[in-house]
This record gives structure tokens, sequence and C-alpha cells, in this order.
């Protein structure tokens, strides 16, 4: 295969009350269908509530299932819980055995690896990451063997949360600690992949679309298919929009398209939680 194109969607927030998302995804699904692209990837948050609501993964796999091109999965914070960092509180609800269990059943493995088009895929779990259950230990492991067979191909690294904001060392602040890749592990996860050709590191999670390089890495960030989120609940860092990103990967060079599918609309979340009066 010489050339692979990947679409990747993010933070669908999929659940049987929430119309207004479900339309989104239907858009979204549309252009999907009209572009048929090689792999689609919703890179988590796929369901609204899925460590309490279970309906809401099955139903986010349903809408999936009906898509017209083969999807891969990476759990976000809303479907397994939240990881703890060094500094703030602890998350609620922080990611259990019991919800790794109910999200693999429903979308199966949390993280995977694969080729296309001369390039090596990494998909990541990155909210196991300081948890200290078995889980985090055997995918720090399982990866120490993925990036050794790696074998020169360029790297793209897939994963929920961003490394980062700007830099590696950027500080942990209470305000922000559960958006990114939590200290120490975030440090453990950047040093394994020196070892090899990192071209791209792919997230979502903040729910803002960005596209920088640091240190010759790609970072990009997808924007959330259902829902934006106010200035006043959460500062600007990127462009609040709902979308998409799309990908073409050839030997040892990649391509990005940032896309709105045509229909989408910024729906706010307070009027999300007018619906669900749940802490978010």
């Amino acid at each position: 295969m010489s050339e692979f194109r990947l679409t990747q969607i993010s933070d669908t927030h999929l659940a049987r009350r929430l119309p207004a998302l479900t339309d989104n995804f239907h858009r979204v699904s549309e252009y999907i269908d009209a572009r048929r692209p090689d792999l689609v990837l919703n890179s988590g948050d796929v369901s609204f509530d899925g460590p309490t609501e279970r309906d809401d993964l099955e139903f986010a796999r349903t809408l999936h299932d009906a898509l017209p091109v083969a999807c891969r999965y990476l759990p976000g914070n809303h479907d397994i819980g939240d990881n703890p960092t060094a500094v703030g509180p602890a998350p609620k609800p922080p990611v259990t055995e019991q919800s790794l269990k109910a999200y693999r059943s429903t979308f199966g493995e949390d993280r995977w690896c694969f080729e296309a088009a001369g390039w090596c895929f990494i998909g990541l779990n990155s909210l196991i990451m300081n948890t200290g259950l078995v889980d985090e230990a055997e995918q720090f492991d399982w990866l120490t063997s993925q990036l050794s067979g790696t074998q020169g191909k360029p790297v793209a690294l897939f994963l929920h949360k961003p490394l980062f904001l700007n830099a590696p060392d950027d500080p942990e602040l209470v305000a922000t600690s559960i958006r990114y890749v939590p200290m120490p592990a975030r440090s453990r996860l950047i040093e394994m992949l020196r070892a090899v050709d990192l071209r791209l590191v792919a997230s979502g999670h903040v729910h803002q679309r960005r596209d920088f390089t640091f240190a010759h890495i790609r970072q990009i960030w997808a924007p959330s298919a259902g829902f934006i989120i106010s200035d006043a609940r959460q500062e600007v860092i990127g462009i609040k929009e709902v979308g998409l990103v799309e990908y073409r990967f050839q030997p040892d060079s990649f391509e990005v398209r940032h896309v709105r599918a045509p229909g989408q609309t910024d729906v706010d979340l307070e009027s999300l939680l007018a619906l669900v009066p749940k802490n978010y």
C-alpha cells in the first residue's frame, strides 16, 4: 500500500438521551461515506458517560458499526474514567478494572499497533497512565516491544489526551492537570519514544482544534465531533469548533487536512448539561 488515508474523529460523546450529538455524528458519518478513507479512528470519549451508563458505550458502538469503513478506537475519560495526577484532587470517576472490562467488551482492545504505507501506527490508552493498575505496566511493556520492532519506519502515535500544552516539561497545574498525559508517566513515555522516528502525535480530549510542531514532531489536537465548551468554562488554546481531521500517509511523508463536515453544528456544552444534570 503506497498511500493510507485515515480519518480521525474524537470526543463524539454519544448517548441516546442527547440527540444533538447524534445528529452531529450522522453528519460526520455522511461525510465519511462520501470520502471513504481506509480507516476511521475515534480517539476517545466515544460515549458521554461510559463508566456509569453502560448503554452509552453500546449506543456509541452501534452508531460506529453503521459507518461504511473499518474503525479503530481508543478510550477517553468519559469511556473508562480519568487518571490521577501529581497535583489536584483525585479524578471522578477513576479508571477501574471494571470500567476497562466494559470498554473492552464493547470496543475491543484499548491499545493497538499496525503498519500501512511504510508507517507504524500505535494507539495507546492514555487514561491508565499513573493509575498503578496492572494494565499500566502491561501497556508500557507492550509498547517497549512494539517500538523495538519499528525497524526505522516513521511512527504515528494516537492517544486521547495530548502529551503536553507546549513542551514536554510543562509544569502540572491544578487547573489543567487532567488535560494532558500526567507526570511522571508523561516523562517515561516521551523518553521511550526518543528511540524511534516519531513524526506525529495525534490526540483529542481538549475540544479545541490545534496543530503545531515541537522538536520536528507534528502535534495534532482533533476537535470534538460533538460539542464545544464555552470560554467561561475553558480558556481558549486553539480553535473552538466541531469537526474532524483527515490524514494522507505515504512512505516517509504525510499530509493533514482540518475538516468540518457539512451540517455539523457547534452544540454548546451548557445546552447538554441542561438535559443531563450531572457533574461534567
